[in-house]
């Protein structure tokens, strides 16, 4: 059986998110300083493990009080249709719950799962 543990820090190391971005391939992890430095500069970062193995994250972007933004979104192709997507934008969206405005992003399949979130 499957436990994945969220945590709600900013405690990554940088091989880390790479092997996540480089296995999605997103083009951000040819900057992964920037990268690891941005995700630690996010106002929150969720991520998901599987014991010491870093299998998503989600992020925002806020003033803090009326505005937030969500980024990225990942989940490792094999860990993919478990909940793990769903678990994150839970917690993001509890974290942002009394917001005025929340702002996402998204095209291709993504579209059908934030509906389904």
């Amino acid at each position: 059986m499957l436990t994945i543990q969220y945590r709600n820090d900013k405690d990554i190391e940088e091989k880390q998110v790479l092997g996540l971005y480089i296995a999605l391939g997103w083009s951000s992890a040819g900057k992964p300083e920037k990268l690891t430095e941005a995700l630690r500069n996010s106002h929150t970062l969720i991520s998901a493990w599987d014991g010491n193995l870093l299998v998503g994250l989600g992020n925002s972007l806020s003033d803090g009080h009326l505005v937030v933004y969500y980024p990225h979104l990942l989940v490792l192709p094999e860990y993919q249709g478990k909940g793990i997507g769903r678990g994150i934008v839970s917690r993001l969206k509890e974290r942002y719950k009394d917001f005025h405005q929340q702002i996402l992003v998204a095209d291709g399949k993504a579209i059908d799962f934030y509906k389904n979130c």
